[in-house]
């Protein structure tokens, strides 16, 4: 034995663990950007602000095709629900591959608001 001492291991979740979490509801993003533990980290700060903005356009744009879908007459509604489908599919698509790489340590943008969120993350 060389006489060393173990590295502590630091205490509570990593980064890449919290930056997956944030992405689960955006009450999670909300308390990781509120709580002054977290929301000095940039990392956690950008995995935050997409998560919120990604669920706040993909419920935006879903209430706007629920509403839109059902007087485009000339659809059948077995193509309206292929298309809901489609969309929702699409959704959790994209909300994986963003936990899946926060958890990997990755910052994965997603076109239009990962830039400002990474704006955001170093604010």
């Amino acid at each position: 034995m060389d006489g060393s001492m173990p590295s502590p291991r630091k205490k509570g979740l990593s980064d890449n663990s919290i930056g997956a979490i944030a992405y689960f509801t955006p009450v999670m993003a909300i308390f990781f950007l509120a709580i002054r533990r977290y929301n000095k980290r940039p990392y956690v700060r950008f995995h935050a602000w997409q998560s919120l903005l990604f669920n706040v356009f993909a419920i935006a744009l879903g209430y706007i095709l629920l509403q839109i879908l059902p007087y485009l007459k000339f659809l059948r509604p077995s193509v309206l629900a292929i298309l809901t489908d489609v969309f929702g599919a699409a959704a959790f698509l994209i909300w994986l591959w963003c936990v899946v790489g926060a958890a990997n340590g990755k910052r994965s943008k997603l076109p239009l608001i990962g830039e400002w969120a990474d704006e955001q993350a170093y604010r």
